[in-house]
């Protein structure tokens, strides 16, 4: 109670705080604006072709392929965390097992995520379970979300195999519309799901021509529920391990603008989350019931300059932007408990992995005619280098080595790291052209080119580490990746689209250079003579849009080439007997062929003045061509029907989300059953004070037990019930924009 009663406080100062800063001249600065609701970007979900493109750049501009959804439908769903995104798109989820996005089936490293055009890396350690980081930012600081769908590294670069998720934070002109000099936001949110209680207060001003913005945010609660009713210790506990957790975010921006068409711009960002755990289902054979105790850390911090132009028609350029940046992400894991098997007592593990990336990216835009044809050309790229670093800490009570054979300790592998130090670098160039063919058919061909190369480094932790035999090779590849698109307007309100994209993504570094094991025991290794991914995208849709109802429909099919996966091999095959690691040797690999492919439909109706309806379904099947292997990336065919009132004073919305069971999967317990889900929300403005909204949101209303299939993971060791999504919870916000 002591701690709900501070965050509580915490958020009426920040309420009072705004009302106060907020002075007389506000309410007539938003009568002159009109509708005070949060005035921010639209939140791009997977793709529509943008009704005034503008002097949009290749990597900013909306295509064909690219749906709008506002902020308000986005604040409408209530979407307080990445794990939240399902509810807008059936095609696009969040896997907390893995820690990343999950575009048409991919996942991981194989989704591009961006914030402000700088990719966020997802990390994974390889061995030890510490993996993710492409959710580490905070939803409350956004102004625009990207999802961008298919197998397409042509524009946004490497690893955009499934699709990017582009976010963009909130900038000072948001809050600051017309003449306004100061202005702000203010939010205060509660989910009974993991009894959290969010505080988030955004302020901006302008002096001139230049502007800042202030933003800072704190969230606290607990473990998410679940459908699991069995308590205790072990592997039998299906309720989740209690759990307390706290998360900040910092944000400050400085944008000096120059006449109406230049803006130069500093931005520091700070992202912080921490959990500590009970962690009641570790192995009752190994620790003393009780005794674990886990603290995961995740953490991003980065500063960027960035340049944008947009000036009229008939100048040099159309359009410009450019970002030089700087960020560091770390993932940790810090654990201690007691053992009660042999080395007995006291036990204690920090794993940690660390990338720093310090690049440049920036794309121009310039129309033109030639021969009777108008041109859109875009070029661009992209430079970074980084350096990931992975070690793994503890103590125990292990005899100093070398140990024998049969001794436990050789199982226990710690101080060392488990692969060393890389040094990365990446290039990447393209150009495209939009080509009006004619006024109702466009083409679109482009063509971009990438080079990596990953740099193992000697390091002390390296050499400790049991496996060692020497520094592993360096990896390099190169790739071309065309694309073509045909655009026809079949009418001037609907466009049938056929696109073909390739696509490509390097190894990661635990990819290449894991390494992690021990002679007598076991070993996980990476690969250095891995090939990069690649693929073949090709899709056909139609898109329509008229004053009250919009719709689409689109099919896909992406093959992919050297896809990296894991096996179990034969110790000759790297020149060892049987003996020498007798409990197995699991190595990264490519597999030839393998295929993703399905249809996505959409429709939004506007029924009359105040109500409104949509619906959106996904369904894709994955496999390996060669073996009939299916993917368990691959989740369940899914749809979504949303009915609401809005008479822009109050409203609500009723969604009814219905799942397949997903059968096709590598192992049973990924298997998950059908579902139908009832979700209810309602909002309100009241018109006695201006810029208030106060929403409410009951979900899961029927408290149906269900599974996201991509929140269980593949080496699961809990009984199925622990993996349950959370039963009916109680969702509020309350926001104030001023």
């Amino acid at each position: 109670m002591a701690r709900h009663s501070r965050l509580l406080a915490s958020a009426a100062s920040s309420f009072v705080i705004s009302f106060v800063l907020a002075n007389p001249a506000t309410a007539q600065q938003a009568d002159a604006a009109g509708d005070t609701s949060v005035l921010l970007d639209p939140v791009i979900i997977s793709g529509e072709r943008d009704e005034d493109p503008g002097n949009q750049t290749a990597t900013r501009a909306a295509t064909v392929l690219t749906t709008r959804i506002t902020r308000s439908e986005l604040d409408a769903a209530q979407i307080f965390d990445a794990d939240d995104i399902s509810r807008l798109d059936p095609g696009v989820s969040y896997s907390t097992s893995s820690g990343s996005f999950s575009v048409r089936g991919l996942d991981e490293a194989r989704v591009l995520t961006t914030i402000d055009g700088i990719p966020i890396p997802w990390l994974n350690d390889g061995a030890r379970g510490v993996q993710g980081g492409s959710g580490s930012f905070d939803f409350d600081t956004l102004s625009a979300l990207d999802i961008v769908k298919g197998s397409d590294s042509s524009v946004f670069g490497a690893g955009a195999l499934g699709g990017i998720v582009a976010v963009r934070t909130l900038n000072p002109e948001d809050l600051l519309p017309g003449d306004k000099t100061f202005g702000g936001l203010s939010r205060a949110s509660f989910d009974s799901a993991d009894e959290s209680w969010g505080v988030d207060q955004a302020l901006a001003a302008r002096m001139g021509d230049t502007y800042m913005l202030l933003q800072g945010g704190y969230r606290a609660g607990h473990e998410e529920d679940n459908e699991g009713d069995v308590g205790g210790y072990g592997a039998a506990r299906t309720e989740p391990d209690p759990l307390d957790y706290d998360r900040k975010n910092v944000l400050v921006k400085l944008r000096q603008h120059f006449g109406v068409d230049q803006v130069f711009g500093v931005t520091g960002e700070l992202y912080d989350r921490d959990d500590d755990i009970d962690s009641r289902t570790s192995s009752t054979s190994t620790y003393e019931a009780g005794s674990v105790t886990r603290r995961e850390v995740e953490k991003r911090e980065r500063i960027s300059a960035e340049y944008e132009l947009g000036v009229g028609a008939g100048a040099w350029l159309d359009a410009a932007n450019a970002v030089v940046y700087w960020q560091r992400q770390e993932l940790a894991n810090d654990l201690w408990g007691e053992r009660r098997s042999s080395p007995l007592g006291a036990y204690s593990r920090l794993n940690d992995i660390e990338d720093t990336t310090f690049g440049i990216n920036g794309s121009v835009m310039k129309h033109f005619e030639v021969g009777g044809l108008t041109h859109k050309v875009s070029v661009g790229g992209q430079a970074f280098g980084n350096r990931t670093e992975q070690m793994a800490e503890g103590e125990d009570n292990c005899p100093p080595p070398p140990y024998s054979p049969f001794n436990s300790c050789n199982f226990l592998h710690t101080n060392q790291a488990d692969m060393p130090e890389v040094h990365g670098t990446s290039l990447g160039l393209f150009v495209e052209d939009e080509i009006a063919v004619t006024d109702r058919f466009r083409l679109t061909p482009g063509i971009r080119f990438d080079y990596y190369e990953q740099n193992p480094q000697e390091t002390a932790a390296y050499e400790d580490n049991a496996t060692y035999n020497g520094l592993p090779d360096s990896s390099s590849d190169s790739a071309v990746s065309p694309k073509l698109r045909a655009e026809f307007d079949v009418t001037p309100n609907a466009t049938v689209y056929a696109q073909w994209a390739q696509g490509f993504r390097a190894p990661t570094a635990e990819e290449l250079y894991l390494s992690y094991g021990g002679p007598g025991t076991y070993l996980s290794i990476g690969n250095p003579d891995l090939e990069a991914e690649t693929s073949n995208g090709f899709e056909v849709g139609l898109r329509a849009k008229h004053d009250d109802f919009d719709w689409g429909v689109s099919t896909f099919y992406n093959r992919y080439k050297n896809f990296i996966d894991t096996e179990t091999i034969d110790p000759s095959v790297l020149g060892l007997s049987p003996g020498d690691y007798p409990f197995g040797i699991t190595r990264y690999y490519n597999r030839a062929n393998v295929e993703i492919y399905g249809i996505e439909a959409s429709a939004r109706w506007q029924l009359d003045a105040v109500w409104h309806s949509a619906l959106s379904v996904a369904s894709y099947v994955g496999r390996d061509v060669d073996t009939d292997v299916h993917l368990n990336s691959i989740p369940a065919a899914k749809g979504i029907l949303n009915l609401g009132y809005d008479n822009g004073i109050w409203g609500g919305d009723a969604y009814l989300t219905l799942a397949a069971a997903r059968n096709d999967v590598e192992n049973d317990i990924s298997k998950t059953p059908g579902y139908a889900l009832l979700d209810l929300t309602a909002w309100w403005k009241p018109t006695q004070i201006e810029g208030v909204k106060l929403q409410a949101g009951l979900y899961n209303v029927f408290d149906e037990k269900y599974y996201d299939a991509l929140d269980i993971p593949d080496s699961a060791t809990q009984a199925k019930e622990f993996y349950s999504e959370p039963g009916r919870s109680f969702r509020a916000t309350l926001t104030y924009q001023f």
